[in-house]
């Protein structure tokens, strides 16, 4: 294991950023990928060693954030952002052609936004934990590209909205489909909004390096078979139209993630329906350096009522 320098030596902006526990001192970082074309997921979900060159601040969203000369070892990885940086979650619903095919939908003629709380950020590379209240075969994947704001922006056009953006990432959108149709009305906000329902990472790549976002492919893979994959060019709505129409009357604040919506291939729409169970692996893997976003279904326990005197 390499030592930590105190020195901050600058080098360059990053491509990539990661926000991790270092093995060497058991502190939180940030870093860039020392090897620029890892799977950082993958890496860690077979327990290889991931060596990041640490950056020099302690928030994504810090502009002049530098990448340094100390070297460190990931011990564990975080969301590439803290609850308290993303806030509410904006999501987009039905964006993708071949998923409203699917679905037997008609295509939007304006975005459908939605939202999930902060409470439901998750690690990637940690247990996707499905309450007992969902595990009744319906949770559900959603393979999404994550749009991270970079700066304050209201009122944007779609021509200067990719200006604000900092950079994306892989996401999953998380549904407990009997309770997001519960009582026969669509309550997309109440069964995607559990604890946990919005796993975020790898990493965040940046903007830069992905000049034209069309071309980000993103795919769902459950216990090694491919279930969803698409592009963002099949989508209705472009990235920089979901941007600008998000910020039309509305401050979206540094931080702000934006889901994107879902490609083709859901659990619930397959012939017969495939739901996540317990002990699977679901992976979201995001083309352009994004990377395989790991998480593994955990079903919590259903808690023991209490017996009462004479039962």
């Amino acid at each position: 294991m390499g030592s930590i320098t105190t020195e901050v030596e600058s080098i360059l902006t990053w491509e990539r950023l990661v926000r991790f526990i270092a093995q060497e001192d058991g502190q939180e970082h940030l870093g860039e990928p020392v090897d620029r074309d890892l799977d950082i997921g993958a890496a860690l979900a077979s327990s290889e060693s991931v060596r990041v060159r640490k950056l020099s601040g302690s928030s994504p969203l810090d502009s002049s954030l530098k990448v340094t000369s100390s070297v460190l070892t990931i011990k564990s990885i975080l969301p590439p952002l803290s609850k308290a940086e993303v806030g509410t979650i904006r999501c987009i619903g039905l964006n993708y052609r071949n998923h409203a095919k699917e679905m037997n939908l008609t295509l939007p003629t304006h975005p459908s936004v939605f939202f999930k709380p902060a409470s439901c950020l998750n690690a990637p590379n940690s247990p996707l934990v499905i309450p007992y209240q969902a595990i009744d075969d319906q949770a559900d994947y959603e393979a999404e590209l994550a749009i991270i704001i970079g700066r304050e922006c209201r009122n944007v056009s779609e021509e200067n909205a990719l200006d604000n953006v900092l950079g994306y990432a892989c996401s999953n959108d998380v549904t407990a489909r009997k309770w997001q149709f519960a009582g026969g009305n669509t309550q997309w906000g109440y069964g995607k909004g559990f604890d946990g329902f919005a796993p975020l990472g790898p990493c965040i790549v940046s903007q830069r390096r992905i000049p034209d976002s069309s071309e980000i492919g993103i795919k769902t893979v459950l216990n090694g078979e491919t279930m969803q994959e698409g592009r963002a060019d099949d989508m209705i709505f472009s990235i920089p139209a979901i941007v600008s129409h998000l910020s039309q009357g509305t401050t979206l604040e540094p931080g702000t993630v934006i889901m994107t919506g879902t490609p083709h291939g859901i659990g619930v729409s397959r012939d017969p329906p495939v739901f996540l169970q317990d002990g699977y692996d679901v992976r979201i893997v995001g083309s352009h350096g994004l990377g395989s976003l790991v998480n593994r279904v955990v079903y919590e326990n259903t808690p023991v009522k209490a017996k009462t005197n004479g039962s």
